[in-house]
């Protein structure tokens, strides 16, 4: 056997496996996959290892990077030496983590998706994930939170769920979702099982509906309110989740109470006395002036006070004069504005209970004169359909009778040309008659013409003439179209 065709066999599949390997990422041009981890393209699990620290290197090109279920008690800011462009979820839940550098995420700036539940995390301490402009969803629930700095969630303009439940948080910076400015996307915010005694209802009825609508509060030792009762109140009413679904875990602690009671409950019970919010939804337009109704049911009311959706008190004017508080307690508010839209609260304290109306002021885009034109327009439409079924009635209906009035002679039929009054579809037959002839009595023509004189090959032949009183009837031509759309009405 020729050397060079002995050689040919163990090559093969060796080239073969050094290909494979060169386009696979983790071959020698990308890197190799950590012990203990398993990696399928660019997802690298390594769950459930028994690691200390996060192992190095990492492949530049990890898209998903689990290290759930493990003993990586610190995050320091080596931990990632080289930058991981690519990196959008980090899973760090189950370490034992008690530590995390504020500079950890300096090498991950597309992270996405963060969890770092069930650890051993004391505190959120300042611009702690500042360098995550694009998470989305940060998990810290199951730690053991008790301090957050209002600087840790700086720079997070597209966070839209942050979970914080069953942490030992007594206060959160809620003037943090009242801007808007800080966390302009989020939409759920979950604070259960923590230790808030208080929350400000005010503030909380000032945020956006979105967020307003997914705020979780059981399972916290808070102190009973009717504004907190009356904000819950409101959104059993509209069946949100965050309130409907945990009611018997909504508790509060009555004054000189020492047992929970259920804060949807409270509605006329001592020694709260807590009545039910009153809600109105009021619709306009932009540049309108509109005046808000705060009608108490209660007499000898002592003061009544205003809260805008920006959840700014009302005492009297406002800056420019847009926003007034007048004699009867009512909210005037001139030349709208789209940020005028939203909810407004009055609170009005009475001689033996308070009570909260709520005003939900829809302002539509558009003036006033936009909805009056398209009524016009409208209107005239409709009264030129009118119009044209009259016209069409009065054609059909009143058009003298030609039978009546039929002429001694009539005009000869229309030569065979081109003509538009040569259409199949012609309501006017132009059928020659004699003089003395009845309308309608027309004697058929040959049988090579059809209508308007046209040839039709598989025409009717004429019957012979017969005698009697029928002897004139003109045959029936069942291929005419005229026939069947003709408006002349038939005698017999």
């Amino acid at each position: 056997c020729h050397p060079c065709v002995a050689m040919r066999v163990p090559l093969g599949p060796l080239s073969l496996l050094l290909a494979l390997s060169l386009l696979s990422p983790w071959g020698s041009a990308g890197g190799s996959c950590p012990p203990r981890c398993v990696c399928a393209s660019n997802l690298l699990s390594c769950s459930q290892a028994n690691l200390s620290a996060v192992p190095a290197p990492l492949p530049r090109f990890t898209a998903v990077l689990d290290l759930s279920h493990n003993n990586v008690t610190r995050l320091r800011a080596d931990w990632a030496p080289a930058r991981l462009p690519h990196l959008h979820a980090l899973l760090l839940s189950h370490n034992g983590l008690a530590f995390v550098s504020t500079e950890a995420f300096t090498h991950v700036p597309r992270l996405r998706h963060l969890d770092l539940s069930s650890n051993r995390l004391r505190t959120l301490d300042e611009n702690l994930f500042s360098d995550l402009g694009e998470l989305e969803v940060l998990l810290l629930y199951n730690n053991e939170i008790s301090t957050v700095d209002r600087t840790a969630f700086e720079n997070l303009g597209r966070l839209r769920k942050l979970y914080l439940g069953q942490n030992r948080i007594a206060r959160f910076p809620l003037e943090l979702l009242r801007e808007g400015t800080r966390l302009p996307q989020l939409a759920l915010l979950d604070l259960s099982a923590n230790r808030l005694r208080a929350v400000p209802a005010g503030e909380l009825q000032a945020l956006p509906a979105w967020l307003r609508d997914r705020l979780y509060l059981h399972n916290n030792p808070l102190a009973c309110d009717c504004l907190l009762f009356q904000l819950l109140d409101r959104g059993r009413r509209r069946h949100l989740s965050a309130v409907e679904d945990f009611q018997d875990e909504l508790r509060c602690f009555l004054p000189g109470a020492t047992a929970l009671v259920k804060i949807l409950d409270l509605a006329g019970k001592q020694p709260l006395n807590c009545s039910k919010a009153r809600e109105a939804v009021l619709e306009a337009h932009l540049g309108d002036s509109v005046t808000l109704g705060c009608d108490s049911r209660w007499q000898g009311v002592r003061s009544r006070h205003w809260v805008t959706p920006g959840g700014e008190w009302v005492l009297g004017d406002g800056g420019n004069g847009s926003v007034v508080l007048l004699a009867n307690g009512s909210l005037q508010l001139r030349a709208l504005r789209p940020e005028d839209a939203g909810t407004y609260s009055c609170w009005v304290v009475g001689p033996l209970l308070n009570e909260t109306l709520y005003v939900e002021l829809l302002v539509h885009n558009f003036t006033l004169h936009g909805p009056h034109d398209t009524l016009n327009t409208a209107y005239t439409t409709l009264v030129g359909c009118i119009l044209s079924v009259v016209l069409v009635l009065i054609y059909l209906y009143l058009t003298p009778c030609r039978c009546c009035c039929c002429r001694g002679t009539e005009k000869p039929p229309a030569p065979r040309d081109d003509s538009i009054n040569s259409s199949v579809l012609s309501t006017t037959p132009n059928h020659a008659g004699g003089p003395g002839e009845p309308c309608g009595a027309h004697v058929a023509s040959s049988a090579g013409t059809g209508q308007n004189g046209r040839f039709k090959g598989g025409g009717t032949p004429p019957l012979p003439a017969r005698q009697g009183p029928k002897a004139q009837r003109k045959v029936s031509d069942p291929d005419s179209v005229s026939s069947v759309f003709s408006d002349t009405p038939i005698v017999v």
